[in-house]
């Protein structure tokens, strides 16, 4: 017999997260009670009796067709993904289909590509390179050659080429590896900007503190969204987000706050599951920028991370792009700077079950993707 896919509780689930090494928290079935304007059910692949794997599902209904729903796994699910990954999927997709997904989008955990600091500088500071994937990679992972290779035989569409953060969860990441290094490494890793801004704040007397003020957070996060031009998500957001968070692991989330002489200069909020760490959100003040708050921030939460054990401290998503034309770049360079390297994942591809739903769904998205840019 076959695996087999079926409901589990959040507790079974839970169970089974604390056993990996690394879970993204967006596997948590806390992330499920986050996104509450999904449907989410966590899902267990079982081997005769035993649980083997497991999945967060946050199901999306069709506008005006509510019976029919897009099913995300983001940044999962928890599978073995190094063999035959068609006795792990196969099961999902039957399972999804009787229960009403017209199409089913996840985001394998898997690598591709990894680029050192030095190989992202180099392809910055040369015109003739504009986009990430130009750059020869340090590293080519050839369990993330085989997945994209399964999942193009079986029918599954790849992720879009569109540069730029979608709808989804970005392809492209910046992560800081942890394992086996001490904070001296990680100081003399990052660059001298960086290093020099770290020395700063603690010359100015800048104080980090693990806190729980998330009120005051949210109105310098608000502020940067003024400054940034990007759309602020409300105080309740956090509010879920830190409930429900903390209910599954006390360790799971914490925000850092910078303060310089009382006043709050910047303020980060990170996430932690087993080995991994993830800055989430940050939020800095216009005044005071001299006193390198947000640098402070970042360097307690790595040091706090190397504390824990964690093998990876990710800064998250960046686009692809290395042209310095184009305003995203100025994200990867200050990313770069810690000293990590740029990570490529496989990305997140898409079954489609019911083909005439999928593009209704599809052309809906695009339109609201064209509203949105029109400030509508």
């Amino acid at each position: 017999m076959g695996l087999t896919v079926g409901p589990i509780s959040a507790a079974e689930h839970v169970a089974f997260v604390r056993k990996q090494r690394s879970v993204s928290f967006l596997q948590t079935p806390a992330w499920g009670r986050v996104k509450t304007e999904w449907r989410s059910e966590s899902l267990g692949w079982f081997d005769g009796p035993r649980l083997v794997g497991a999945g967060l599902v946050l199901h999306r209904p069709v506008p005006r067709l509510g019976r029919f729903t897009l099913a995300y796994l983001a940044q999962g699910p928890v599978i073995d993904w190094t063999g035959e990954i068609e006795v792990w999927l196969d099961p999902l997709t039957a399972y999804l289909r009787a229960h009403g997904a017209f199409a089913i989008r996840l985001g394998p955990p898997v690598r591709t590509n990894t680029w050192s600091a030095a190989q992202v500088k180099v392809g910055i500071a040369d015109p003739g390179v504009k986009r990430l994937p130009e750059v020869p990679s340090q590293q080519l992972d050839p369990v993330g050659a085989l997945v994209t290779s399964r999942l193009r035989d079986a029918g599954w569409l790849p992720p879009s080429q569109e540069d730029g953060f979608g709808a989804g969860q970005p392809q492209f990441t910046y992560e800081i590896p942890l394992a086996a290094r001490t904070e001296d490494d990680l100081l003399r890793g990052m660059n001298q900007l960086w290093r020099r801004n770290i020395k700063k704040a603690a010359k100015e007397g800048v104080e980090v503190t693990v806190g729980e003020d998330l009120k005051a957070f949210h109105e310098l996060y608000v502020h940067t969204a003024e400054r940034d031009r990007f759309t602020p998500r409300p105080l309740h957001y956090f509010e879920t987000m830190f409930a429900a968070m903390s209910a599954e692991d006390p360790e799971r989330i914490r925000l850092y706050l910078a303060r310089h002489q009382g006043d709050l200069v910047a303020a980060t909020i990170l996430v932690r599951v087993g080995a991994h760490a993830w800055y989430s959100y940050g939020a800095s003040s216009t005044e005071k920028r001299e006193v390198r708050g947000s640098n402070a921030c970042q360097w307690a939460m790595i040091r706090d991370s190397l504390a824990a054990g964690c093998d990876v401290y990710d800064l998250r998503g960046i686009t692809s792009t290395l042209d310095t034309d184009d305003p995203h770049v100025g994200l990867i360079q200050f990313k770069v700077g810690t000293g990590g390297q740029a990570v490529r994942y496989v990305g997140e591809w898409d079954l489609p079950l019911r083909p005439m739903v999928y593009r209704a769904f599809d052309l809906y998205m695009r339109w609201r993707g064209y509203m949105r840019r029109r400030g509508r």
